[in-house]
């Protein structure tokens, strides 16, 4: 007998909205949108999920949350409860909060044509997402990011996942939100630190891709840095439409081996773990993306110029560009990520590395010598200054 062939294509439509005070019963931003969800017959619900980190900065949001939902939009049922999770990746970490929340979709009959609407930084909605995936094979998903890391970032992309075993993502789905919105008197809960962390993957996506936006980049370093919100909300959507702009025109669920988005990744995601978190991700993106430049320029593909005003715009705002765990055990911890991250990819060793601004190309393989001297030389940057010149 013949094999019996399937092909088929589904179709993902989803909208990132641009607010400020969402939960204002004069922004009808959520109530336009609930508007196509009006059909008779059956009861549509929502369940929230607060970062609770974040809810310490807004003890009057689920009192907001409640009104607004009451005369906004009526014909969505809120649960009764609106369910707290910790803040940071120690949502991630802890399989009890994935637990807590399939009981929470089943305790309040959350079905696959109502809501789970995370409100949270990006750990907390890759917690969510990852529940909303699994839960009925899949639920309605809305975002709200309240960090500058994931309304830039993770908010508006398709992926969503918890650790396991001390591994980053390693549970994890593809599976599109229904909506995002990025309102942008969120981000005035962040520390600065948080603030600045950001930043860092808006840094990624223009050198890989955007000369000219990091150009803007460069000549806004000190306003962006200082919390200018008008920066901030260009910042912001420029990164949002290149990664939405990469998904729909790449491979969104990643069956190959390139992520060309993960630049500067595969030494982040190993420090966050060496350093238990204490390193935000952020931070540790800047300096995977500074430690791979500098590779880059030992092997002779990056400009020590270009070099140079990475690291400057890097310092500038703020970020430090060495940590001694990337030291540790003569850098063999550091290095293990390199195995790590070709496992994570699922297929051959694919990373990102700059040619120039703007221009990205893979490689397939690391030097692990020329990586223990490119850590030296982040060392030096950082003991001496940003504009170090770093030897070929």
């Amino acid at each position: 007998m013949q094999p019996i062939k399937q092909k088929f294509q589904i179709e993902y439509t989803y909208s990132v909205f641009f607010t400020r005070n969402l939960f204002e019963i004069s922004n009808t931003s959520l109530k336009d949108f609930f508007l196509d969800y009006q059909e008779l017959g059956f009861q549509r619900k929502a369940l929230i999920v607060i970062d609770q980190g974040f809810s310490a900065f807004y003890p009057q949001l689920e009192k907001q949350i409640k009104l607004y939902f009451k005369q906004a939009v009526p014909h969505i049922q809120l649960a009764p409860e609106i369910i707290y999770v910790p803040g940071g990746e120690a949502s991630k970490n802890d399989p009890v909060l994935f637990d807590k929340l399939a009981e929470a979709v089943d305790i309040y009959g959350i079905d696959r044509h109502s809501f789970v609407i995370g409100i949270g930084g990006g750990a907390v909605l890759d917690l969510v997402g990852y529940a909303a995936a699994v839960s009925h094979r899949g639920i309605k998903l809305i975002r709200i990011p309240t960090t500058v890391l994931s309304q830039n970032d993770s908010g508006v992309g398709v992926k969503n996942g918890i650790n396991f075993h001390g591994k980053k993502n390693f549970l994890g789905t593809f599976a599109p939100p229904v909506a995002v919105f990025n309102d942008l008197t969120l981000l005035n809960s962040l520390d600065d630190r948080d603030w600045r962390a950001g930043i860092a993957e808006a840094i990624k996506v223009a050198l890989i891709k955007d000369a000219r936006f990091f150009e803007w980049i460069e000549q806004n370093v000190v306003s962006l840095a200082n919390r200018d919100e008008t920066n901030m909300a260009y910042l912001i959507h420029r990164c949002a439409e290149m990664h939405t702009d990469h998904i729909a025109g790449g491979d969104p669920f990643e069956f190959g081996s390139s992520r060309p988005l993960d630049f500067g990744h595969w030494a982040a995601h190993k420090l966050e773990f060496l350093t238990n978190f204490e390193v935000r991700h952020g931070e540790a993106v800047a300096i995977g993306i500074a430690l791979d430049c500098i590779y880059a320029r030992r092997i002779g593909m990056l400009a020590e110029n270009d070099l140079n005003r990475i690291l400057d715009v890097l310092t500038a705002l703020g970020f430090d560009l060495y940590h001694p765990k990337l030291s540790e055990n003569d850098k063999i911890n550091l290095r293990n990520g390199i195995q790590e991250f070709r496992e994570h990819l699922g297929g051959r060793l694919t990373i990102m590395l700059l040619e120039e601004i703007g221009k990205g190309v893979e490689v397939h393989e690391l030097d692990a010598d020329l990586i223990s001297l490119s850590v030296d030389d982040l060392e030096n940057v950082q003991l001496h200054s940003a504009g170090a010149k770093v030897s070929q």
